[in-house]
């Protein structure tokens, strides 16, 4: 495996942004809300419905950007099929770091950043391989 292909990084970068930026509306929107009403549920429980919004948000996305390319239910299996794992680790990596340097479901300005950095690079050396091995790419 060739690890130092300049455009296969930049491919694997932009279908990362992409994945990153469907999981992130999903994941901070539901934090954000649940920070901001009355409710009973454990970090976990919130953590966990934030993980499947922004599993869904960004499958949602991609289905979106890859569908002006192909017909939608075609668009639909290829972002699961291609994506899932890489949304996967993203939304685990930036939840857990969430709850590891808040102590909870907590959305400040300072923690926003550092959620998207790891969300970026957990992810960032499976799409590079997924790329480089099969020739895949989700946009």
């Amino acid at each position: 495996m060739n690890w130092s292909c300049q455009h296969t990084w930049k491919k694997a970068s932009i279908n990362t942004i992409w994945c990153l930026l469907g999981c992130s509306i999903g994941d901070f929107g539901t934090i954000l809300i649940f920070q901001n009403i009355e409710h009973s549920l454990l970090t976990w429980q919130i953590m966990s419905i934030a993980i499947v919004n922004g599993l869904f948000t960004s499958i949602l996305l991609e289905t979106f950007i890859l569908s002006r390319q192909m017909i939608l239910k075609e668009a639909f299996r290829v972002a699961i099929g291609m994506s899932f794992i890489s949304m996967l680790a993203m939304e685990l990596a930036m939840n857990i770091i969430d709850v590891y340097l808040t102590g909870g479901a907590k959305l400040t300005l300072w923690i926003i950043p550092i959620m998207l950095f790891v969300g970026f690079i957990t992810p960032l050396p499976y799409n590079y391989y997924r790329l480089k091995k099969w020739g895949h790419g989700c946009h």
